[in-house]
């Protein structure tokens, strides 16, 4: 299982596919989950800055978990919103539905769970420190912040980061910080390409032969 966690925009996404296709992993992108739970709450028309609105919605939900071409998916009655968890509206919302610690439970129970489809790559901000904390493969990646604005704005997206990067790092419920023992990774002038191959080196000088 390898865990990758780190900032916004700063290449979870992208390198977590590339190392999971190199290796023949299963891909688990955790931040869609919350997405998925951010679309549910303004679906029903739930306030997503009340905690306890926020924790009862999501023990009440109907979901459950499917791999789908190497990618695992959190359906809500049966439905993937691939599209609809990438607005602008889910987007601004997922921050508070995240930092809900009845919700961070649900979804580290959820994602654990993920290990019956097989080896993983999860990406996300409290997967080495909360999720799998055991694990032998942690890595954090991070950019100068100009450079992950300028990521963000390629995306066609607008975002504070540094007060998503203040939310996120503050929370009480499992906070962004660097794993213990992970492997930190500023890839500000590196590609995609040049990040999944530092963190595939590493990972399979330590898997060995085969």
């Amino acid at each position: 299982m390898i865990a990758i966690d780190g900032t916004s925009a700063s290449g979870k996404s992208t390198n977590a596919r590339l190392v999971a296709q190199a290796l023949g992993f299963i891909y688990v992108d955790t931040g869609a989950m919350y997405r998925t739970l951010a679309w549910h709450a303004l679906q029903k028309k739930i306030d997503v800055h009340d905690p306890k609105a926020v924790a009862g919605l999501c023990r009440r939900w109907k979901t459950n978990l499917e791999c789908f071409e190497h990618k695992v998916r959190l359906l809500v009655d049966g439905y993937y919103p691939q599209k609809e968890i990438r607005t602008v509206a889910v987007t601004e919302a997922v921050p508070h539905v995240a930092a809900v610690a009845q919700v961070r439970q649900w979804m580290k129970e959820k994602q654990r769970s993920c290990l019956r489809f097989g080896n993983l790559v999860m990406e996300g901000r409290d997967i080495g420190t909360n999720v799998f904390p055991e694990t032998d493969f942690k890595f954090y990646l991070d950019a100068s912040l100009d450079e992950r604005a300028k990521r963000r704005a390629a995306e066609g997206v607008q975002e504070n980061l540094a007060a998503r990067d203040q939310r996120d790092s503050q929370r009480a419920a499992a906070p962004l910080m660097i794993a213990l023992g992970a492997v930190v990774i500023n890839n500000s002038d590196l590609t995609p390409e040049q990040t999944s191959g530092m963190i595939l080196e590493r990972v399979r000088a330590r898997l060995g032969p085969g």
